[in-house]
């Protein structure tokens, strides 16, 4: 059974029992399934954060390359190779400790938020009739704008972790993350930590809603061809197999990524600025883009953009299967 359809029969059940239900009993049911959004979401987007980790660490390498020098990866291919011979394995999951949380933290944060919004939604507009594909894009666009303010923190440590120090011609030992931390802080405050959190925020509101909106135009393609005879006990939803849960969440990831990737290629270059240079200061969204067009053309702001496409499948795969799973064995 697919989560959405679960979360909008269980707010449907709670609205048609208002009067039967005392208000303690409703505060707790909606507690327990907030607890288990954070909980399942988070398992779900650490699985999903191990798969797709290397071809990030790529993705990030390939799209903060300088523009003053010559290109020092040729393509994907090139820079797996080049890091491989550098560092191994382990160097594709350099700064990972910092992406897990995020992973966690982004994924738990969005099904929470998804859930929250539908349920505003119910409450306002669809008091009587379930939510419809476009208003479930509308709720993952919201969820994704709430977890943007959570995420970037985070994906700024990460960016700067996937950086190979090395490129900077430094013979120093690689930051950890709180040297990372720290140096951020120290050169640009508190509110450094946001640097690049406009990208962050388009990519995250526009790829919410792409990620949640075909995940359920999917899901719902899909359940007219399964037999009533697999509708679960407690809501009458045909249950989708594994196989189409896995293609809705592939297809859903890739879509997320692909819509709005030029927005996260300026926030990489952004949050993989140097830090403490003499004349450094932080450079805005738009100063970014402009600079990026003029130097690279559009091709600049898709570099990268094939791998990061391919290594969304299985991880958005992943992801929505890990979930579904969980909440199919603890309801």
């Amino acid at each position: 059974m697919d989560a959405t359809q679960r979360h909008i029969s269980a707010i449907a059940d709670e609205g048609s029992h208002v009067s039967a239900k005392p208000a303690s009993s409703k505060q707790s049911s909606r507690s327990r399934e907030a607890l288990k959004d954070i909980a399942f979401g988070s398992i779900a987007g650490i699985v999903g954060k191990y798969i797709e980790y290397p071809f990030d660490t790529v993705k990030v390498r390939l799209q903060s390359q300088s523009d003053s020098q010559a290109l020092r990866y040729r393509g994907p291919l090139d820079c797996f190779r080049q890091s491989f011979q550098q560092d191994g394995i382990r160097g594709f999951y350099r700064g990972i400790s910092a992406p897990l949380v995020g992973a966690a933290l982004e994924t738990s944060s969005l099904f929470f938020s998804y859930r929250l919004a539908q349920s505003a939604l119910q409450a306002t507009i669809y008091t009587d009739r379930p939510l419809t594909i476009p208003a479930l894009v509308a709720c993952g666009g919201a969820s994704g704008a709430f977890t943007s303010i959570l995420l970037t923190p985070i994906e700024l440590v990460k960016c700067k972790m996937q950086v190979p120090h090395y490129s900077s011609g430094s013979s120093t030992g690689a930051p950890g993350v709180l040297d990372l931390i720290r140096s951020i802080h120290r050169h640009q405050g508190l509110s450094g930590f946001w640097h690049g959190q406009m990208g962050t925020l388009i990519r995250e509101t526009g790829g919410s809603a792409a990620w949640f909106g075909s995940y359920e135009a999917l899901s719902a393609a899909f359940r007219p061809l399964r037999s009533p005879a697999t509708e679960t006990e407690n809501t009458g939803t045909v249950a989708l197999p594994i196989w189409q849960q896995m293609v809705a969440g592939a297809i859903a990831g890739m879509s997320y990524n692909l819509v709005f990737y030029p927005a996260d290629t300026i926030k990489s270059r952004m949050q993989t600025e140097k830090l403490g240079l003499p004349g450094s200061r932080k450079e805005t969204f738009l100063v970014v883009g402009k600079a990026l067009w003029r130097q690279q053309g559009l091709a600049g702001f898709y570099r990268g953009c094939g791998i990061t496409v391919a290594r969304a499948a299985p991880s958005s795969a992943f992801i929505f299967t890990v979930y579904e799973a969980l909440r199919a064995w603890f309801g």
